[in-house]
């Protein structure tokens, strides 16, 4: 049994101690009861050995870039700032040559990734998006592309007609070489329904992350906290990942993404608290057993609230990005991106390895 800071005389936190120091699975039942208990030390501590567990004190980070082809969609999820209308002001569709010339102002050679996601937009065709990442693979070879969300690879299916494995085969022969994770949002339909989550359903998202493990993909997922969903919806979601890695052990990593208010302005009470950041990230990593990481999102959170989180759990703190948009059209505080040598510096002030990566989490150089 671990140690914990305060010794508990609360049985049920006794009881759970118990199954993670035997590592034995948390239940529905577990992590509801950790979202209610007010011991976020034990919390914290208890998932803080099963990162060390897994990762030692190594802390990954990749330089990479956020791009974006188009912010035009045809769905108007209610927690959504980044998309427009096609004929509204400052709605844009990049063509590939755009981009290019984009990337090439922006880019140095430290770059590993691009990460793209963007708005569904149905005044183009499939088309657009395949010549979209065949253009920059052709243009940056060395670059990874890590594009699209399952939301997205669904509405690519509609707009095409092919299937899901056809959309992807298509975009992997064009240069995509793993799925991003957004468009989670909160797994439950019932959620969805009340959030106006017009696009890619529970079984849908989780469909094309299954499709992509089968034809031998690498992927990331997400949930998006912090609104009308209960702390058992929360746990439904990682359960319902937590079953699918079991199935196909496609998933690299879990970011909980904290929900932004949509106007920069908001109070703090319009935010989630630090308390319940940390505590999500926690048992994240308590429940999600079977995925190796959970990343510390210092686009949602803040850098110094990431490094607190490097202690609760987390083993991956993303990356440089580079203009991030989507969460700062809805309200972010944080930096657009951070550079590579205050990442580094972000880890190892919080006692952590610094570890720079590939997407796939092949170790590129360790600071010791």
């Amino acid at each position: 049994m671990f140690t914990t800071v305060t010794p508990s005389t609360d049985k049920r936190m006794a009881e759970i101690v118990e199954k993670v120091s035997k590592g034995e699975r948390l239940t529905l039942e577990d992590g509801v009861y950790l979202y209610k208990s007010d011991d976020l030390l034990t919390i914290g501590q208890l998932a803080n050995e099963v990162n060390l567990r897994k990762n030692g004190k190594k802390v990954y980070f990749i330089e990479n870039m956020s791009l974006y082809f188009t912010n035009v969609c045809e769905s108007y999820c209610a927690f959504c700032n980044f998309r427009k209308d096609q004929d509204e002001e400052g709605s844009y569709t990049l063509s590939g040559e755009e981009m290019i010339a984009y990337v090439e102002q922006h880019i140095h050679p430290g770059i590993r990734e691009f990460h793209i996601v963007g708005g569904h937009n149905n005044h183009v065709p499939f088309q657009y998006y395949v010549d979209s990442l065949k253009a920059l693979n052709e243009r940056f070879p060395d670059v990874t592309i890590k594009a699209y969300t399952a939301a997205e690879i669904e509405f690519f299916t509609r707009i095409s007609g092919l299937s899901t494995a056809e959309v992807l085969t298509e975009l992997r022969k064009a240069g995509l070489q793993s799925l991003t994770g957004g468009g989670a949002e909160i797994l439950s339909d019932q959620y969805r329904e009340k959030m106006k989550v017009d696009k890619a359903n529970v079984d849908q998202y989780l469909d094309v992350h299954r499709t992509a493990h089968q034809l031998g993909m690498k992927t990331h997922t997400t949930m998006l906290y912090g609104s009308i969903e209960s702390h058992e919806d929360r746990i439904r979601h990682m359960i319902q990942i937590r079953e699918l890695q079991d199935e196909t052990g496609g998933f690299m990593v879990f970011i909980p993404l904290s929900m932004q208010p949509r106007n920069k302005n908001a109070g703090i009470m319009r935010r989630n608290s630090a308390y319940e950041d940390l505590k999500t990230i926690a048992i994240s990593r308590l429940m999600l057993d079977n995925i190796q990481h959970i990343k510390a999102y210092f686009i949602n959170i803040g850098v110094q609230l990431t490094q607190v989180a490097l202690s609760f759990g987390a083993s991956d703190v993303h990356g440089t990005i580079l203009k991030e948009r989507i969460s700062h059209a809805a309200g972010a505080l944080t930096p657009e991106g951070i550079t590579r040598k205050e990442l580094i510096w972000l880890i190892q002030g919080a006692g952590r390895i610094p570890v720079e990566r590939d997407t796939f989490y092949n170790e590129i150089e360790i600071f010791e």
